[in-house]
């Protein structure tokens, strides 16, 4: 019998649907169009892509998406000043910045920047820290897909074993606060861990957002457990993730598949968030 595959477009589509709902509500109310400003540094392939499905999922629930574009070589200071201008536009309800950035530019210093009540993506260190200790509010975007769809095929974390392989401030750490503020017990893995077949073998649910393609097999998974893969990489053949789906598929219980899974929840998320950053201006 093979695993239940998870329909993200679907799910995402039911989330745009609510929002979309939530948005005319909240724009007859108040009388202003959310509007979200993202900071583009460089040109990156990759985050044009993704940037034309938000641009396009913003159009579709009626939230003003716009770009704040610089070249790769922009100096930090004119970003940064860029980022103080837009904390203090009234008429701007939310700032993302699109990763990745130029090397000379440090990412800590751009997120440290924002103000955490328009901080749509949930990386500055005061959303970050009330995630950590509970209070979920602005949560990062792919953290926050991964426990939508958990929560979508009604699964209660309390007390299942949960391995994510990543570590990041992106991924592994957010989403770590989010199991345990769940009762799940968590294990890490990441590109230092021994044995890494060791904690995902014996895991109810596996996350996985290596960007390493088909990294995870068969002999990684457990029986009947709940695979969702957040790599995305492009390869010669194609667009993949980080788990072989053709043969995890013969012995998870559920799987989500790339593309189609984790992506399309991602995007519905931040609009998600950016209804947040919105009330947080205009209420």
């Amino acid at each position: 019998m093979t695993a239940k595959v998870i329909d993200g477009r679907k799910i995402a589509k039911n989330l745009r649907s609510n929002i979309s709902d939530e948005v005319k509500e909240l724009v007859s109310k108040y009388k202003i169009v959310p509007n979200i400003v993202t900071i583009i540094i460089g040109d990156d392939p990759s985050s044009k892509l993704y940037l034309r499905l938000r641009d396009k999922a913003c159009e579709e629930v009626g939230i003003k998406s716009s770009h704040a574009k610089f070249p790769a070589d922009v100096s930090e200071e004119e970003v940064l000043q860029t980022i103080n201008n837009l904390n203090d536009d009234n008429s701007v309800h939310g700032i993302l910045i699109q990763f990745p950035i130029s090397k000379h530019i440090s990412q800590d210093k751009l997120i440290n920047s924002l103000n955490p009540e328009k901080d749509v993506e949930g990386f500055n260190p005061v959303n970050m820290g009330k995630t950590l200790i509970g209070d979920e509010y602005i949560i990062p975007c792919t953290p926050l897909a991964v426990l939508t769809i958990l929560e979508h095929e009604n699964i209660d974390l309390k007390g299942l074993d949960v391995t994510i392989v990543n570590h990041s401030n992106v991924v592994g750490k957010p989403l770590t606060s989010l199991f345990l503020n769940r009762n799940a017990t968590v294990s890490i893995c990441h590109v230092f861990t021994k044995n890494m077949k060791k904690y995902t073998s014996t895991a109810d649910i596996l996350i996985t957002a290596a960007g390493v393609a088909k990294l995870i097999k068969e002999e990684h998974v457990k029986k009947d457990a709940f695979v969702i893969d957040v790599g995305i990489i492009k390869t010669e053949d194609g667009i993949c993730g980080d788990v072989d789906f053709d043969s995890v598929k013969n012995i998870a219980g559920k799987i989500t598949p790339v593309p189609g899974g984790v992506g399309p929840v991602t995007v519905a998320c931040s609009l998600t968030n950016m209804v947040k950053t919105y009330k947080n201006c205009v209420e």
